[in-house]
């Protein structure tokens, strides 16, 4: 029951997709009379991301405290974390290179992805804009990601003169993650829909290409928790490291199965690494951290989407631009989703601003994250044990094994 408790909202979600997707199969293009519900859950969810992803991301930065020690940690920290984040992302590419994800059905063509202009002009249309309204569209996540840090920045540094504002932006953050909540309830319905008329009118080809790109996270996915964190414990202690590394990550993984969620493993985490041999003003500082920032399995997962969905519009997914772009928006997914319900939601619409699609790339994108959670929250709760030995080790020259 506990378990079942934990994962209700995916298996109600699945519920939802399959009722639809049966619905499509009977009665074909007929379904296409409860679109309308399918657009209604969609408008709602992009309505509330705005809000949610200003709140979360200024209250974050707008609470640190950090001093000279914290700082030294938080540097090494950041570099281990954002090394291990592109490493996995750029293997993933590597891995949907070999096994292409195919799609017979093209959903449009009708999609450009090359913006006009120069280098120059296209990183300041990426990066800014140059009216408020036009931060507050969907359109332009990343320059109101931005716009969001630097508020919090502020706040921040305005001290006892910003402790008002400061709460505020608490007092949001927590309104927003319970709005959030309450429309991802109406999941099961509105994506039942869109799944109705996906299968109606373009046809049952489509779980072809879902059931590759979940065969492709799950078979690289284990390998990298098998081999990738060994090869990091091995970096951060040698022989010894990889044994006390995985004698005692049993606990956090199981922990992360059993709750879905990098938050709720942190005590789990916090005794793990003690174990290991990681200082406690390190495993202090990088495990709460890394449950909102390092996510190694929210990376997979971000290069694999996006594979599916250049897919799904015929476009190919191997330009340099696109492949860089890619893993920029991959970081930044994992920086700004942690601590939000359904916070992958929000990478998502990264994917969708920065490259232009339709707002018909939003449910793929939704329901591969959902079939993905359980690997994805081992992959990112426990990779923040394993980052902790590393920061040790490069941050005072000795193996956190022998220490």
């Amino acid at each position: 029951m506990g378990f079942f408790k934990t994962y209700r909202s995916m298996v109600t979600l699945l519920a939802g997709i399959i009722a639809g997707s049966i619905a499509g199969l009977i009665f074909g293009e007929k379904v296409v009379v409860i679109k309308p519900i399918a657009d209604i859950f969609l408008n709602l969810l992009f309505t509330a991301i705005i809000p949610l992803v200003f709140f979360c991301i200024a209250s974050a930065i707008a609470h640190i405290e950090a001093g000279n020690k914290l700082g030294r940690i938080l540097g090494v920290m950041s570099l281990v974390f954002l090394s291990t984040i592109l490493l996995s992302a750029f293997l993933t590419i590597v891995a949907v290179w070999i096994f292409p994800i195919h799609q017979q059905v093209t959903l449009s063509h009708d999609i450009n992805l090359e913006q006009p202009g120069n280098w120059g002009e296209q990183l300041v249309k990426l990066l800014t804009v140059n009216e408020f309204y036009e931060i507050l569209s969907r359109k332009n996540m990343l320059p109101f990601i931005i716009f969001s840090g630097i508020t919090g920045l502020a706040a921040m540094r305005a001290g006892e003169h910003g402790k008002a504002f400061r709460q505020f932006l608490y007092s949001g953050n927590e309104v927003m993650k319970d709005v959030l909540i309450v429309i991802m309830n109406l999941g099961p319905v509105g994506l039942g829909a869109y799944f109705a008329y996906q299968v109606g009118t373009v046809g049952p080809k489509l779980f072809g290409t879902y059931a590759h790109s979940l065969g492709i996270y799950y078979g690289f996915g284990s390998l990298y928790f098998l081999v990738g964190f060994t090869l990091y414990a091995f970096i951060a202690g040698g022989i010894p490291g990889i044994r006390i590394f995985w004698k005692n990550n049993i606990i956090p993984t199981l922990t992360a199965v059993g709750t879905g969620s990098s938050i709720a493993t942190i005590p789990a985490n916090l005794n793990a690494v003690k174990a290991m041999g990681v200082p406690e003003d390190i495993g202090g500082v990088v495990v709460p951290l890394g449950a909102t920032l390092h996510k190694d399995g929210s990376s997979i997962s971000s290069i694999i989407k996006m594979a599916v969905v250049f897919a799904m519009f015929g476009k190919s997914f191997d330009g340099p631009g696109i492949i860089l772009m890619a893993l920029g928006v991959t970081v930044i997914a994992s920086i700004v989703e942690g601590g939000i319900p359904n916070g992958g939601y929000i990478g998502e619409m990264l994917v969708m601003s920065i490259y232009g699609f339709p707002i018909e790339a939003l449910p793929p994108l939704m329901i591969i994250g959902t079939l993905v959670d359980p690997l994805a929250t081992i992959l990112n709760a426990t990779g923040d044990n394993v980052a902790a030995m590393l920061t040790t080790r490069f941050l005072r020259g000795r193996s956190p094994a022998v220490s």
